[in-house]
């Protein structure tokens, strides 16, 4: 059995010299966290992790240092305010195999309070800890802590229960909990899982434009990835509003888009071919109203990221479509989508298993959608440039591109000659730029 310890008696656990491995986002643990962060005495806290979303002071002190596979918000303030970060390039179905590479001595996560046979479900991350939680647990020299909130939803995996129809399957079973007998310190708290904002931003002309192209693309019976922001988002609205129908989930990430056509009754995810009658996801994060909706609700199975994300699984689905964003693409079809000017500003996360991933049938497809401009210093700058400058750091190669989204219409680059690529991405530019592309086009 546990011990079960306040949150600043759990951080105490911890030497001034130590490494603590922590999940993605929403299954990292707030009062602990906030805890460390009160802390003074670091000498050489090594800390593995990706897409800070607690706040906390942990990683302002001296002697800390945050190695992190993903930047979101909070990493780019700490960045701008001198915190001691660096960046670890890896897709997201690696942090597994990375994170068993560095063996920190402390494991952590939150979950909800143990049910009736002593399981603690893991809420809103599978994700890549899963494997070194169990191993920090077993392990006498390590230790793992598990901080415990009602909070959060208590979700499932695959296998786990009688009741969802077809989940006893051998093979297939997945269990998204930790069992008590396995946790060293339980750390009871009253912590809800930070909300994203925005949900309900309203899209802008280029949003719905993109969005409109992109449900074109789609037909019913589907399998759909997608991702967070308002271009998903409006998407997710037209499909929840269009006459498509039986479309299955198979996403890295769910959201409110992805509610929101459960919601609608368009999602049966029967003929899937792989996890029929299941959403399948790695990690959820969005409203208030999402973790409510999710809370044991059994069509939505989490599943770790290296099942979620392995290429081969997803295109082993059924007319498979991956929904991505960029930031700026070259005529060649080359994508960069976490990096601006050299700088790193999010990270790989799953969106090039995606896109390689629909490329391994041919009734699959992959979208990548951005808007054609944006403006830098009040000047209109296209995305869509003829070839990238010095230190540029490419997302997705070129030879996995499959179709390009702006608002002028759609780029479908695969099987197309080099300049043909230039030609079709000239066509859906802003008009402004649209003779340069074509002359790049033709040089390459």
């Amino acid at each position: 059995m546990p011990t079960e310890l306040t949150a600043e008696q759990a951080a105490a656990r911890l030497n001034p010299e130590d490494t603590l491995g922590i999940p993605l986002g929403p299954g990292q643990p707030p009062a602990f966290l906030r805890a460390l962060g009160e802390r003074e005495d670091w000498t050489d806290l090594r800390v593995y992790g990706a897409l800070l979303a607690v706040l906390t002071e942990l990683f302002t002190r001296p002697g800390v240092h945050y190695l992190s596979g993903f930047f979101g918000p909070l990493e780019r303030a700490l960045l701008g305010a001198g915190a001691d970060i660096g960046f670890t390039p890896a897709d997201f179905r690696r942090f597994g195999p990375l994170l068993e590479r560095q063996a920190p001595r402390v494991m952590t996560t939150v979950a909800t309070p143990p049910d009736a046979d002593g399981w603690c479900s893991l809420s809103l991350h599978a994700g890549g800890t899963i494997g070194e939680l169990r191993r920090a647990g077993a392990d006498p020299d390590r230790l793992l802590v598990v901080e415990v909130s009602d909070a959060y939803p208590r979700t499932h995996g695959l296998g786990e229960s009688s009741r969802r129809a077809g989940a006893e399957r051998p093979g297939k079973t997945f269990r998204h909990a930790l069992h008590v007998d396995e946790i060293d310190v339980l750390v009871h708290s009253t912590d809800a899982p930070l909300e994203l904002p925005g949900g309900d931003a309203e899209p802008t002309d280029a949003d719905k434009a993109i969005a409109k192209y992109a449900v074109e693309r789609i037909p019913s019976g589907a399998t759909l990835q997608t991702g967070i922001g308002s271009i998903p988002n409006q998407i997710a609205t037209l499909l929840a509003e269009g006459d498509g129908r039986d479309y299955g989930l198979h996403s890295e990430m769910f959201t409110d888009g992805c509610m929101k056509l459960h919601r609608a009754g368009k999602i049966s995810n029967a003929g899937k071919g792989q996890y029929d009658g299941v959403s399948v996801t790695t990690f959820a994060f969005g409203s208030a109203d999402l973790y409510q909706w999710l809370d044991d609700n059994a069509d939505v199975a989490f599943l770790p990221v290296e099942v979620v994300n392995s290429p081969e699984v997803i295109g082993a689905n059924d007319d498979m479509i991956s929904i991505n964003g960029a930031l700026a693409i070259d005529v060649h079809g080359q994508v960069v989508a976490d990096t601006i000017n050299g700088k790193q500003f999010s990270g790989i996360g799953g969106a090039e298993d995606f896109v390689a991933g629909a490329g391994l049938q041919l009734s699959d497809r992959s979208l990548i959608c951005l808007p054609a401009t944006y403006e830098k210093d009040g000047e209109l700058q296209s995305r869509i440039v003829p070839s990238f400058g010095p230190g540029a750091v490419i997302t997705t190669p070129r030879h996995h591109v499959d179709m390009i989204v702006t608002e002028y219409g759609v780029a479908e680059l695969e099987g197309k000659t080099v300049r043909e690529r230039g030609e079709a991405l000239a066509a859906i530019a802003h008009p402004r730029f649209r003779d340069e592309l074509l002359a790049a086009a033709a040089r390459a």
